[in-house]
């Protein structure tokens, strides 16, 4: 059979899962995106601050975190509330010179909503996190925590190094990958140069 009597097939593109998960919320203002999103945010306002859910809502961010469907894997939704830490102006008396309107923290919001997950489930490590939703006045995170004591997390080649010592609280040192960011370390060379070890540790140098 010569080749040009064969028919020609279509191109078949194959995705498979993760990927089309992927592809799906890299544009969250597709018209598909916002008919899924809508009703899931109206429930989400009436739901607790922290949740701890069945399954991942994106289950190529959580795989990717590290993210396993066995036992010893939690996975928590945290809402936290958008802006900085708002002060009512002062409409009287004497003002200071810059009436410290907004206050920063110095965290962003995903680290925050570690830590505060962290806080209620004591028990747990924070593996990881990742965006979920957000409107105008909050964003929800879901956050991956691991039972350090389970014996599939101790068995587990690719996890059990956050059984040590040296990971405990790693959240609140800002280890986790919202800590790091948060803290200027995936910035290298010019620009970076206070970032390391740490602010307050530079700041205090030759003093």
């Amino acid at each position: 059979m010569l080749a040009d009597d064969r028919e020609e097939r279509p191109k078949v593109i194959k995705l498979n899962l993760y990927k089309n998960v992927r592809l799906f919320w890299r544009n969250p203002r597709s018209e598909e995106f916002k008919e899924i999103q809508k009703p899931r945010l109206m429930q989400w306002r009436r739901e607790p601050t922290s949740l701890r859910i069945d399954r991942p809502t994106r289950i190529d961010r959580a795989r990717a975190v590290g993210y396993r469907a066995k036992q010893g894997y939690v996975v928590v939704r945290t809402k936290v509330r958008r802006g900085a830490r708002r002060m009512s102006r002062p409409n009287r008396g004497r003002t200071g010179k810059n009436l410290a309107v907004d206050r920063t923290s110095g965290r962003n919001l995903r680290w925050m909503a570690e830590t505060r997950t962290a806080r209620r489930y004591t028990n747990l490590e924070v593996l990881g996190s990742y965006w979920v939703g957000q409107d105008g006045r909050s964003k929800w995170f879901e956050i991956i925590l691991v039972d350090v004591s389970h014996n599939s997390i101790r068995n587990d080649k690719r996890v059990n190094w956050i059984v040590k010592k040296t990971k405990k609280g790693r959240t609140y040192r800002g280890l986790t990958s919202a800590g790091r960011r948060s803290r200027g370390l995936y910035k290298k060379g010019k620009g970076a140069e206070k970032a390391r070890p740490s602010n307050r540790a530079h700041g205090n140098r030759n003093k």
